[in-house]
């Protein structure tokens, strides 16, 4: 049987690094917001079923987007942090077998390659695309550091990120009930004895965070485009 595979994008934060007057993911690379670069990675891919957006309940730019009212786009309502915007956009999704492509509003340059080598995943424990850690690492106590890491077992988690969806969801809502702290989808399915797989992705796969990264991410598009 197909799986049914449906993307999950939280879009609910405000981005405040980025020092703007609207939250990141409404700011404009090359004529089109970051969010309609994003979810338009997912629309015409054949695999996918549905495109879930997690947007805040006081977000006034969502209804402006034409692309966001696609038959294949749906919204919801996000919560306080990523961890909960991802669990309610989880909640509307009722086939019991499917599949959760997770992913940052704010990684617009995702290639499709990195995609689909995602996508290959069949075992349950689900995993994440990843890059190796390059650089040297520092364990530090505040600014002061403490001794450098081995960076040959260390890895910088990137999304999409990839699970059954009922079983996503049941880990989200365990760290929930203990209290655990979930920085993305991988770390609440660890918390709950499952070890994702990692797949190596391309290191321009960058999320914007501060404005610095809106030109880089300018010239990777461009670049992308451009092949």
């Amino acid at each position: 049987m197909t799986r049914k595979i449906f993307v999950v994008i939280p879009a609910s934060g405000i981005g405040s690094r980025m020092q703007a007057d609207k939250p990141k993911q409404y700011l404009k690379l090359k004529g089109k917001t970051i969010l309609e670069h994003t979810v338009s990675l997912f629309l015409d891919h054949p695999k996918i079923a549905k495109v879930v957006v997690a947007v805040a309940k006081d977000d006034s730019f969502y209804t402006e987007i034409a692309l966001l009212k696609s038959d294949k786009v749906q919204i919801v309502f996000g919560g306080e942090t990523r961890a909960d915007s991802v669990f309610n956009a989880l909640n509307v999704i009722e086939d019991e077998n499917a599949w959760a492509l997770v992913h940052d509003a704010a990684r617009p340059c995702l290639k499709r390659s990195d995609l689909d080598k995602l996508l290959q995943i069949k075992d349950e424990q689900g995993g994440i695309l990843a890059t190796p850690a390059i650089d040297t690492m520092k364990r530090a106590n505040g600014t002061q550091i403490l001794h450098t890491e081995d960076r040959s077992t260390l890895w910088h988690a990137l999304t999409p990120q990839f699970f059954p969806a009922k079983r996503l969801k049941t880990a989200l809502e365990t760290a929930f009930n203990k209290g655990q702290i979930v920085t993305d989808e991988a770390s609440a399915m660890e918390l709950s004895g499952y070890q994702p797989q990692l797949i190596a992705g391309r290191s321009d796969n960058i999320k914007i965070t501060r404005p610095e990264d809106l030109a880089l991410a300018e010239f990777y598009l461009t670049h992308h485009l451009e092949k």
